[in-house]
């Protein structure tokens, strides 16, 4: 008889996090990929206009991290249904990024298990970028 692995996290269970240092070298080669060459986010003197003190990345970068910090997670034992977040502060130029995230409840309805997730990103000194959530099913 062959014994059953459980795929189903458990409410608490922490992420591993990702993590990635920002600036214009990891901004350029998003922008290369989504065409998205703005000067706020090349140029120090844009986001100086903007009211920042330097150049900053992407909104959307944010969001691909904290994609990748869930799959990465999920390592093929199941699908994301829903991840959404909001853009509270800026990745500014030099600073350590990281996406984090924690099992915030699971459930199982007709045999398929799901659970809720709550992400963010942050920086070095713990200053939330992204907070967002996201809803996983396990296969």
């Amino acid at each position: 008889m062959t014994q059953q692995v459980s795929v189903a996290p458990t409410v608490g269970e922490e992420l591993p996090p990702f993590v990635r240092e920002t600036g214009f070298a990891a901004w350029n080669r998003y922008a290369a990929v989504n065409d998205e060459f703005v000067p706020i986010h090349m140029d120090d003197e844009a986001g100086k206009a903007a009211g920042y003190p330097t150049a900053f990345g992407m909104g959307n970068l944010q969001w691909s991290y904290l994609h990748i910090l869930v799959r990465q997670w999920l390592a093929g034992r199941g699908r994301i249904v829903r991840l959404s977040c909001q853009f509270r502060n800026p990745n500014l130029k030099g600073q350590t990024v990281t996406a984090r995230g924690v099992v915030e409840s699971v459930s199982e309805e007709g045999g398929v298990i799901s659970a809720e997730l709550r992400i963010w990103t942050e920086t070095q000194d713990g200053a939330q970028l992204a907070p967002g959530t996201a809803t996983v099913v396990f296969d």
